[in-house]
């Protein structure tokens, strides 16, 4: 039965026709992907007007819910990645649980020298060698993060970028080099997407991205310095308070 929009509500119109289409997603009657309504059919359906729909398309929109494609119309975005921060984890572990195959490309693998802001953050000395390499990480071949990753090459002699195209990184840790985590803190910022990043992670720019910093310790050592761009509209971090 559709749902009637009332003018004797409250609440806006636009609003109203927002919540209906939530709700129909939250049923299962619109899907990932699923194409919405044309304009001049929601305005016949619910006896609305453009300048309404153009609206509730806009909230849509900003928060993650639809998306756009030229010509096409306009489409049900796919549910967001939840990430409960509680544990250790990594990004592999968490597709595979919520049954996602997980993938990287490695963009660029290089040895840098550390700069002072590097050191600073490694709790290192100035120019120390470092790995740089910055990976695309997708879930069932859909990009959803890029990551820039540093790391002592002293702790991590030999490492190669072929390995990592063919390995999660923690399992070469762990296997390669007996790695022992003994814990990693994460920092969270809402960041506007850069037009390279966008590209990259073929989104638009407009859409917000969350960035993520990991500082990962073996003992009271730092050995893993990570910068990742994480798509705002793909991605959903909450933390459970006892």
């Amino acid at each position: 039965m559709t749902e009637i929009i009332r003018r004797d509500n409250r609440l806006p119109l636009y609003y109203q026709l927002y919540d209906i289409i939530i709700n129909k997603i939250e049923a299962g009657e619109y899907k990932e992907h699923d194409k919405l309504p044309s304009e001049r059919e929601l305005c016949d359906e619910y006896d609305i007007s453009r300048a309404t729909v153009r609206r509730t398309m806009t909230e849509l929109e900003k928060n993650g819910y639809i998306y756009k494609e030229q010509g096409k119309g306009i489409f049900i975005s796919p549910k967001a990645f939840k990430q409960d921060l509680l544990h250790f984890y990594s990004f592999t572990e968490e597709m595979k649980k919520i049954g996602r195959k997980p993938s990287s490309e490695v963009i660029n693998f290089e040895i840098i020298s550390a700069s002072k802001k590097l050191a600073r953050k490694l709790k290192t000395d100035i120019d120390i060698k470092l790995y740089k390499f910055t990976r695309l990480r997708l879930a069932d071949d859909e990009a959803m993060m890029l990551e820039t990753t540093y790391l002592p090459v002293a702790r991590f002699k030999d490492l190669n970028k072929d390995e990592l195209d063919q390995n999660a990184m923690y399992d070469i840790f762990r296997n390669k080099y007996k790695v022992k985590f003994s814990k990693a803190v994460e920092c969270f910022k809402p960041v506007n997407t850069r037009a390279s990043e966008a590209e990259i992670l073929g989104v638009d720019q407009n859409i917000p991205s969350m960035m993520i910093e990991r500082l990962t310790y073996e003992d009271k050592n730092i050995i893993e310095y990570t910068v990742g761009i994480a798509r705002g509209d793909r991605f959903e971090f909450r933390v459970v308070l006892d």
